[in-house]
């Protein structure tokens, strides 16, 4: 049965934002509506024209037999800013400090529509990279890592720092933890992670990078290719970090144990992806 265009152009949306990075035919969207190609293409006209004034992303078009349409999430330069500033706010609290000078992160981790915003930001550094697969170590990293691929459409990887019979037989390595310099291990199941995959990290919170460079060491035994790291939030470190290229959303700048007070700022990321970020 044959819809109506403003029926088509609700649905094609909804279709298309669940479906980021999927090429879609325009015969399927015919073959869904009963429509003429003729009028899908004006329907996505539409939706594209809109995508763009909305700063919802690019409704990408790929002429030819094999072609039709590509959802790309973005983030614009405002929003990305006025969500990062209210992190800082958020991040600042005094009731957020705990012993040893940590800062809480899991009730905002812990919001679906907060890790969206989080997904969007993180995955529109890398449009332009291909990128196999996200991967982050248990457990706070995975509700990012869960949003980040959602908005890539890859695969997430879990790192974890115990065994687990339900994972089979694992590669692990040991690594130095960059805070406390303890000799740890981690590991990942085999048949994660593909040879020669190209992945992404994502962690919530790094001090000196030893998890981090824990992965990088897990990537590179599954003779696999490292695109970026980038981490929700860090914080300042007296000593020789041990990762250096990296991307932060928010930097937790000041602790003061005495006053109880933090001081947490943009991070590193609109020095890369925006120039003239104030």
């Amino acid at each position: 049965m044959k819809t109506r265009r403003s029926e088509r152009v609700v649905d094609m949306t909804e279709y298309l934002l669940a479906h980021p990075h999927a090429l879609i035919s325009l015969s399927f969207f015919a073959s869904r509506y009963q429509s003429a190609k003729s009028s899908i293409s004006e329907d996505l006209a539409i939706i594209k024209k809109t995508f763009k004034e909305r700063d919802i992303g690019q409704l990408e078009t790929i002429p030819g037999a094999a072609g039709g349409v590509r959802f790309i999430p973005q983030i614009s330069f405002s929003e990305a800013k006025k969500i990062i500033i209210s992190l800082c706010q958020r991040l600042s609290e005094q009731d957020r400090l705990l012993p040893g000078g940590y800062v809480y992160l899991s009730d905002l981790l812990g919001q679906p529509e907060l890790l969206k915003q989080i997904g969007r930001i993180i995955a529109s550094k890398y449009l332009g990279e291909k990128i196999d697969a996200v991967m982050t170590v248990a457990t706070k990293g995975v509700p990012i890592a869960q949003s980040v691929s959602y908005y890539l459409n890859v695969p997430f990887v879990i790192v974890r720092r115990d065994s687990k019979i339900t994972e089979g037989s694992t590669v692990s390595v040991n690594y130095v933890s960059g805070s406390s310099e303890r000799v740890e291990k981690m590991e990942l199941s085999k048949r994660s992670l593909k040879r020669g995959s190209r992945v992404l990290v994502v962690d919530d919170f790094m001090k000196g990078g030893g998890t981090v460079n824990g992965m990088k060491s897990l990537i590179e035994e599954f003779e696999a290719h490292l695109v970026g790291i980038t981490v929700f939030a860090e914080s300042t470190f007296s000593g020789k970090r041990v990762v250096d290229e990296y991307t932060s959303l928010l930097c937790v700048e000041e602790v003061d144990t005495h006053t109880k007070t933090i001081k947490v700022v943009p991070g590193n990321y609109f020095n890369e992806q925006f120039s003239g970020f104030e």
